[in-house]
């Protein structure tokens, strides 16, 4: 595939002494339209992070009602509901416009809102460490927007079946489906259910589905400026690639959320997705040709200073809903104990009723 054509450096202008520490084949071609990608999926991430929110809100009015009403009869709900909806189409609009690795990793922008929002209008708990994450955080974002590679692609239906049957395409799909294979035998067959095998999975779709949104939008993007490419059978391969990749993520990552809960997820999955979704953008549509060794580098370290962010943020977040006193079921009035009851294994205490002495229980043996 031809390379794409970068403006000189010329046609910058005084910019271009700003910018020494990059390469020339980084400099923004566009940067109206790489900034408007960045602002596209910064605010869809932000909607995304109210939307969840809104959403736990309304679950917590719901059960404090004295009658019980599904969630789907809430206003708040579905406020909720759309402006997810909104954020998404941002996201999806963003990979029109901008790199996939500049959007990808824009997603710790939902993780550190989801923070802040939580402490300000549901009032959890403040903690030291979403201050320290959140600035992390922060700090890797702006790196890895700044080094990232800043190559104004037109990603037409011809380029993307061209990318389609190159050697480096073809060498990771076969990589990717073995992997997959071998991980889908294991959950199968073997029943591993481990957070690394569900959300490895889910990463390897995610790649997949980075490459077919990011097809689908930029076609759709030269469709509205007149440039046609609807008319392309690879448009609607992608469109149902999309579809398809998009449905099987949600399945393993909901089953990894009700086993291990979204505080061991959301970070883990946060980490292996974005990496997935950077290489497959560097594979599939070669966002790193012409990068240098040092913007390499503070790219890399940008996006390592967001993965340990959010894992600060995240970190011991489910245990803040176990402050709260919870009963031995030994000692519930008129209710016998049938089995041991099995330890939590971060906490030496069996249970303690509520308004009862501090001293710890420990169990019958039967």
């Amino acid at each position: 595939m031809r390379p794409p054509r970068l403006l000189p450096n010329a046609t910058l202008g005084g910019k271009a002494s700003s910018r020494e520490f990059l390469s020339q084949g980084w400099y923004v071609a566009n940067e109206q339209t790489l900034l408007l990608g960045i602002l596209l999926a910064v605010t869809g991430n932000i909607l995304i992070s109210i939307s969840l929110n809104l959403q736990k809100y309304s679950h917590l009015r719901l059960t404090q009602r004295t009658t019980q009403k599904p969630c789907y009869r809430s206003k708040l709900w579905w406020c909720g509901i759309i402006l997810m909806g909104i954020g998404e189409i941002g996201n999806f609009a963003a990979y029109g416009f901008a790199p996939v690795t500049v959007v990808a990793p824009l997603g710790s922008v939902a993780v550190i809102g989801s923070a802040v929002i939580a402490v300000l209008f549901l009032k959890e708990n403040f903690r030291s460490e979403s201050i320290l994450g959140g600035t992390v955080t922060l700090a890797g974002t702006f790196l890895l927007v700044t080094f990232a590679p800043h190559v104004t692609q037109k990603v037409t239906a011809r380029t993307i079946q061209s990318n389609l049957v190159s050697w480096q395409f073809l060498i990771y799909m076969i990589v990717e489906i073995i992997t997959f294979c071998i991980l889908l035998y294991f959950y199968k067959r073997r029943e591993a259910k481990h957070i690394v095998v569900l959300l490895t999975m889910v990463a390897l779709l995610v790649s997949l589905t980075i490459i077919s949104v990011k097809a689908v939008a930029a076609m759709l993007t030269f469709s509205v400026k007149g440039n046609m490419q609807l008319t392309y059978p690879i448009f609607y391969l992608m469109l149902i690639l999309m579809a398809l990749t998009c449905v099987f993520q949600v399945k393993f990552l909901n089953q990894a959320t009700e086993i291990y809960g979204s505080a061991a997820v959301i970070p883990l999955n946060y980490v292996l997705s974005t990496l997935s979704s950077i290489l497959a953008g560097a594979i599939f549509y070669q966002e790193f040709q012409g990068a240098d060794i040092l913007s390499g580098f503070m790219f890399l370290f940008g996006s390592s200073l967001t993965f340990i962010g959010v894992f600060i943020i995240t970190r011991n977040r489910s245990k803040e809903h176990l402050t709260t006193f919870y009963i031995d079921c030994g000692h519930i009035p008129g209710k016998k104990k049938s089995s041991t009851i099995q330890p939590d294994l971060n906490n030496p205490s069996y249970g303690s009723l509520y308004k009862e002495s501090a001293s710890l229980k420990t169990p019958t043996k039967e």
